[in-house]
């Protein structure tokens, strides 16, 4: 009936998640509200290591890619499983510290890191910095000289791939703000600099070819490009590349009709390709990363809204008014991204009427979805908007200077707050 096993409905006709009534959340903590399940988040990342422990010797690291979503609560929850992160702006790498999270466990990303960045990263001791471009290279090597350091670095390669996705998150191919182009010969020329450079140490490559892939046959391909190049790196260089990052970008389930492959079963053919590539280039196999984001938290979260009003235009449509829209969900408005939803305290009825769930924007593309299957909605009525975990709290926005929603976290049946609502005066804070 629901798209995540975590959904269910109580005796009342409640939706509930994670055992928790959302009606009763809705009324505690007021609507729009993000709420994540823990141990979706917990499960899901024990999944990821105990498949990288099963399949690949467990020589390797799962990395939690925040910029699905982050705040404090969900990087102390990421390090109590032992994992690792990835943050891809000062800001997120600030929370980490902040949450106590272990920096040596930390990977930096971004395609144009300021100075700033680059600092404060080698200040704290991040684990790796992924090198985006040969600009940022020559300002990393002068940053670590200037403090004596010497941070290990990856190089984000383009290794040419298509993953069979929207166009806006296609990052893999040679026409990407992302990365060092093999079919150019760049790579392999940043890679010949960074050998000789006194103030960093190449660790790894990584690669990302996009996001919410359902194909496993890219990230094979992608694996054995990304091996091909290490091992021209050994044979041209003497160089010995020591880890490899494929990045993430697994699929999640929307609606009823996606098939996401398994965590596990994309770790077992990546890792047969891993081990067979190496053995046939006469590499030693490199330690291996990945960065779930979307399939951590995305299944873990739901948004709760309040319905304003509802709009019936015969022979066209109904429209269903909420109180929130694309300030804290921007995902229909900029890809046409598709939800699941359910009217929260009639969830054990059937959904049949179609509507296209409005926001309450001053714009007309402000929308949830279009010809969304639902159970009749009226004022009053809370509607719960499913996989909201990811890419919904991290691209919320203050358009027409709207509060930011709350975060509730769920587990074993009782709710906690980690994210508290934005008031009126948090929204004239910086003004002057």
């Amino acid at each position: 009936m629901f798209i995540s096993d975590n959904l269910g409905v109580n005796t009342e006709g409640n939706l509930t998640i994670g055992g928790v009534d959302t009606i009763e959340l809705a009324n505690e903590f007021g609507t729009p509200l993000y709420v994540m399940d823990e141990q979706v988040i917990r499960n899901s990342l024990r999944r990821f290591h105990d498949s990288m422990n099963k399949y690949y010797n467990g020589n390797g690291e799962v990395h939690y890619a925040s910029k699905a979503f982050s705040c404090m609560e969900m990087c102390r929850i990421v390090a109590s499983e032992g994992d690792g992160l990835d943050v891809v702006s000062i800001g997120e790498l600030y929370t980490a510290v902040k949450a106590g999270f272990p920096m040596e466990k930390v990977g930096f990303h971004g395609n144009n890191k300021t100075d700033e960045e680059l600092d404060f990263a080698v200040k704290v001791g991040v684990g790796h910095i992924i090198v985006d471009n040969i600009d940022e290279l020559h300002r990393l090597e002068k940053i670590s000289a200037e403090k004596s350091a010497q941070p290990n670095i990856m190089f984000r390669i383009k290794p040419g791939i298509d993953a069979h996705t929207h166009d806006f998150v296609k990052t893999g191919q040679i026409d990407s703000k992302f990365g060092f182009a093999l079919e150019t010969g760049e790579a392999f020329e940043a890679v010949k600099e960074a050998v000789n450079c006194k103030n960093v140490k190449l660790i790894g490559l990584h690669c990302h070819i996009g996001s919410q892939i359902f194909d496993i046959a890219p990230f094979e391909e992608a694996a054995k490009v990304m091996l091909g190049f290490i091992a021209k790196i050994k044979n041209e260089l003497g160089y010995v590349i020591e880890g490899l990052n494929l990045g993430g970008g697994f699929g999640i389930k929307y609606l009823n009709e996606h098939d996401p492959k398994p965590f596990e079963v994309y770790l077992e053919k990546v890792s047969e390709v891993v081990k067979t590539e190496c053995a046939a280039l006469g590499i030693k196999l490199p330690k291996m990363f990945i960065e779930p984001g979307r399939s951590i938290a995305g299944p873990a979260g739901i948004t709760l809204y309040t319905v304003g009003a509802r709009k019936e235009i015969p022979g066209i449509r109904t429209y269903i008014s909420v109180d929130g829209g694309m300030a804290d969900n921007p995902r229909y408005i900029l890809y046409g991204s598709e939800y699941d939803a359910v009217v929260a305290n009639k969830a054990g009825e059937e959904r049949k009427d179609r509507v296209t769930i409005a926001g309450k924007c001053c714009e007309s593309g402000d929308l949830i979805g279009e010809n969304m299957p639902l159970q009749y909605a009226e004022s009053g009525d809370i509607i719960a908007v499913c996989a909201t975990g990811a890419y919904n709290y991290s691209m919320s926005s203050n358009y027409n200077r709207l509060q930011k929603p709350a975060v509730v976290f769920v587990n074993n049946g009782k709710a906690r707050l980690a994210v508290k609502r934005e008031t009126l005066d948090d929204i004239i804070r910086n003004d002057i």
